[in-house]
C-alpha cells in the first residue's frame, strides 16, 4: 500500500500536515499577538487614568494654592483700607475738636471782654449818677433799696413756703445765673432807682 493510496483513503499527506502546523503556528501567533495588545491596550488605559488623576489632583492644589494668595491679598488690602478710614476718621474728628475749640475760645474772650466793657459801663453810669445824685436823695435811695430787698426776700419766703420741690430747683438754677450777673444788675437797678427818685424830687420842687 503506497502513498497514493492512503491519499484516496482520506489520510493527510505529509505536504497537507506541514500546511496545516503552519496554519496552526501562525493562527496562534496571531492569537498571542491579539491578546498580548488587549493587555497592552489595559496597561495604557490605566496609565492615562493614572496621568489623568495626578494631574486633576495637581490642578487641584494649584487652584487651591491661588484662592488662598488671593484670599490673602484681599484680606490685607482690606486691613489697609480700614486702617487708612481710622486714621482719616481721627485726623478730621481731631481737627474738628481743635477747630470746635478755638471757636469757643473766641466766643469765651469776646464773651468776657463784652461783660468787662457793660460792667465797666454800669459802674460808671452808677457813679455819674452818684455825682449828680444829693445826698439825701442817696439816702432814699438806700433806704429804698433795703426796702425793696426786704420785701422781696419776704415774697420769695412766702413763694418757697408754697413752691413744690421741682420749681424750687428751677429758682435755683436761675438764682445761681443771675447772682453770676449780679453786679451789673443791682448797678442798673441803683441807676434806674436814682433816676426815679431825681425825677420825683425835681417835680416836687417844681
Amino acid at each position: 500500500m503506497n502513498d497514493e493510496s492512503q491519499n484516496k483513503m482520506g489520510s493527510p499527506t505529509p505536504e497537507e500536515l506541514r500546511q496545516q502546523v503552519e496554519r496552526t503556528r501562525d493562527e496562534l501567533g496571531q492569537t498571542v499577538e491579539a491578546l498580548a495588545g488587549k493587555a497592552d491596550v489595559k496597561a495604557q488605559a490605566k496609565e492615562k487614568t493614572t496621568a489623568a488623576k495626578k494631574q486633576a489632583a495637581e490642578k487641584t492644589a494649584e487652584l487651591k494654592e491661588q484662592a488662598a494668595e488671593k484670599t490673602a491679598a484681599a484680606k490685607e488690602q482690606a486691613a489697609e483700607k480700614a486702617t487708612a478710614v481710622k486714621e482719616q476718621a481721627a485726623e478730621k474728628s481731631a481737627e474738628l475738636k481743635e477747630q470746635a475749640a478755638e471757636k469757643t475760645a473766641a466766643v469765651k474772650e469776646q464773651a468776657a471782654a463784652a461783660t468787662a466793657q457793660i460792667r465797666a459801663k454800669t459802674a460808671q453810669a452808677a457813679q455819674a449818677v452818684k455825682d449828680k445824685t444829693p445826698e439825701p436823695v442817696q439816702e432814699k435811695t438806700a433806704q429804698a433799696a433795703t426796702q425793696v430787698r426786704e420785701s422781696a426776700a419776704r415774697a420769695g419766703q412766702f413763694a418757697v413756703d408754697r413752691t413744690p420741690d421741682p420749681l424750687l430747683e428751677k429758682a435755683d438754677r436761675v438764682a445761681k445765673a443771675a447772682r453770676a450777673n449780679r453786679t451789673p444788675l443791682l448797678a442798673g437797678g441803683a441807676v434806674l432807682v436814682a433816676f426815679l427818685l431825681i425825677r420825683r424830687g425835681r417835680g416836687r420842687n417844681k
